[in-house]
């Protein structure tokens, strides 16, 4: 989430001071995204017209995963229709991290964890980035990466794999 009012609202909600069902959850991921793409003051749409390259994590692709676990990936879709059709990636990089190692680097990151950083939820949440992957990859430019190595090879081996797009 962004530091915008919206995405205060879903930090709260992801550390646990305050409830909120997963549809309600899943919305508010799609009016943070929107603000995020359209905002007047540093929305990503007006520096990509600008000329500015953007790099960003966590696009509507984390939604799809995320929020599939708990609903139809089809209506998680749907409801992020509006962030694909106005800003589609050049290229998706998917770091594919074992959840174990994934939970290892939290705990050194964090002083606590969030509400989808469990290792069950999150081996769920990788088989649905791959069903998501697989849906999408006829429109979408995706790339995936090991995640399970040290820094500098993965950095290494996505700047092989994001070349070929940088034209």
């Amino acid at each position: 989430p962004t530091d915008s009012p919206i995405g205060s609202l879903i930090h709260q909600i992801m550390t646990g001071r305050i409830k909120a069902d997963n549809r309600t959850i899943a919305a508010l991921f799609v009016a943070d995204r929107l603000d995020h793409l359209l905002n007047d003051l540093n929305g990503i749409v007006n520096k990509v017209n600008e000329g500015i390259t953007v790099i960003t994590d966590r696009y509507y692709f984390s939604s799809y995963a995320y929020h599939s676990v708990d609903m139809s990936m089809d209506w998680v879709i749907k409801a992020n229709e509006q962030s694909s059709n106005i800003l589609r990636p050049t290229v998706t990089v998917f770091i594919d991290t074992d959840p174990d190692i994934a939970i290892e680097r939290i705990a050194k990151n964090r002083f606590h964890q969030e509400l989808f950083e469990k290792k069950s939820r999150l081996m769920k949440v990788r088989e649905k980035y791959f069903e998501a992957f697989e849906k999408l990859g006829k429109v979408e430019q995706i790339v995936v990466v090991d995640g399970n190595r040290d820094e500098q090879k993965i950095a290494a081996d996505i700047w092989e794999k994001i070349k070929p797009f940088l034209q």
